[in-house]
């Protein structure tokens, strides 16, 4: 572990831009903190901080100069590994025939600053969906390999974070080139530094840095735990697939949907979900056409839709397809859950809805039912 001084951080950032990289981080912008290319610490969020619960988000001043003590905003990284639309080919025509061009992605690489715990997990599940498999996204793919990672600690969640019950955070322990841990003290600012991989030791060689005392280490480490102590949602996810399977029919479900908006909100905004449309459109004439891609969501009714009408026409099977496949399906699929316990699907729900209650709920009334045959059972013996 390493100590920079907060006065060294653009040496980074610089010595990131030098290599090629286009800088990608927190910014605040339309009165949230969200992700756009950034250039120098000044474009970082100073001295500003986030409030969130269920459907409430606001952003606060703060009384010091801290540049990462926020949670998460509504976007993820997600948007720059797989893009909410891209164009795969565009045709053209010449005399009886047409000449098809191929879209090229001619960005530079991108290098993620400030990079949660929880969108780490997020980015290792979206390298399983799209190119841990048989067949790879060759656009996500090559975004991806180009990619540097900078994580930075999470010392400051939000009350809608549940990171800790899906052992995705608040500290990083891996997926990342370098990892920060912002310490602010009354007399000194300054950065711990991580090391993930060679890319990042490589970069490391051009940061002004001293290795850490043992004195920065608990400080460290006292850190990391006031973060988890701060965690308050929880979801108990033993035996989850197992209890959402077995629950297709809960009451809850229509609870749920009783309140639901099919908004597609939460999807948007989930780091992990990756449902799209594929489109295909031509000019009037007939002379050009394209193939393009979109987000979509199972929110909306045509996503369901096979010759004759939607497969899930009702709020309740929704809601029921989005909840099931992130907490059961998804780790049939893919090996682990499609959520990180980010809680931005509960603060940017305009409704207010709230997944950990959600899923308690129906944990405790089948509890409760148990008990209750249990107690009859034994009155009749």
């Amino acid at each position: 572990m390493f100590i920079v001084e907060r006065e060294q951080l653009q040496s980074l950032f610089d010595a990131l831009i030098r290599r090629g990289y286009a800088l990608i981080g927190p910014t605040v912008r339309d009165s949230a903190i969200a992700y756009d290319e950034i250039k120098s610490v000044d474009d970082l969020p100073v001295g500003w901080t986030d409030e969130q619960d269920a459907g409430r988000y606001r952003l606060n001043r703060r009384s010091d100069q801290a540049m990462f003590a926020y949670a998460v905003g509504p976007h993820s990284w997600k948007r720059y590994l797989h893009p909410p639309s891209i164009r795969f080919w565009q045709a053209k025509r010449n005399g009886r025939g047409f000449n098809i061009h191929e879209e090229e992605r001619k960005n530079s690489p991108f290098a993620f600053i400030g990079v949660r715990p929880c969108d780490l997990r997020a980015i290792e599940i979206l390298d399983t969906v799209f190119t841990g498999r048989e067949f790879v996204d060759a656009s996500y793919e090559s975004r991806r390999r180009d990619a540097f990672i900078v994580a930075v600690n999470c010392i400051y969640p939000a009350s809608t974070c549940f990171c800790s019950s899906m052992l995705t955070g608040p500290r990083a322990t891996g997926g990342f080139d370098l990892c920060l841990t912002e310490i602010l003290e009354p007399d000194h600012h300054q950065f711990t530094v991580e090391v993930g991989s060679q890319r990042g030791e490589e970069i490391l060689q051009d940061i002004p840095r001293r290795t850490a005392t043992e004195e920065d280490a608990e400080t460290f480490r006292l850190l990391m735990a006031e973060a988890e102590a701060r965690i308050r949602r929880r979801v108990h996810t033993k035996d989850m697939k197992e209890f959402l399977y077995k629950n297709y029919e809960h009451p809850q479900w229509q609870e749920i949907a009783n309140r639901c908006l099919s908004c597609a909100n939460c999807t948007m905004v989930c780091p992990t979900c990756f449902c799209t449309a594929v489109e295909d459109t031509t000019d009037l004439m007939g002379n050009e056409a394209e193939r393009s891609r979109r987000w979509d969501s199972c929110f909306t009714m045509d996503f369901s839709y096979i010759h004759g009408g939607g497969i899930r026409s009702s709020t309740r099977a929704r809601y029921r397809q989005w909840m099931t496949h992130k907490l059961a399906s998804w780790v049939d699929q893919f090996g682990t859950p499609g959520c990180t316990g980010c809680g931005r699907c509960i603060t940017w729900c305009p409704a207010g809805i709230d997944l950990t209650e959600e899923f308690r709920t129906m944990q405790e009334s089948e509890n409760n039912k148990l008990i209750c045959e249990e107690v009859k059972t034994n009155g009749n013996t």
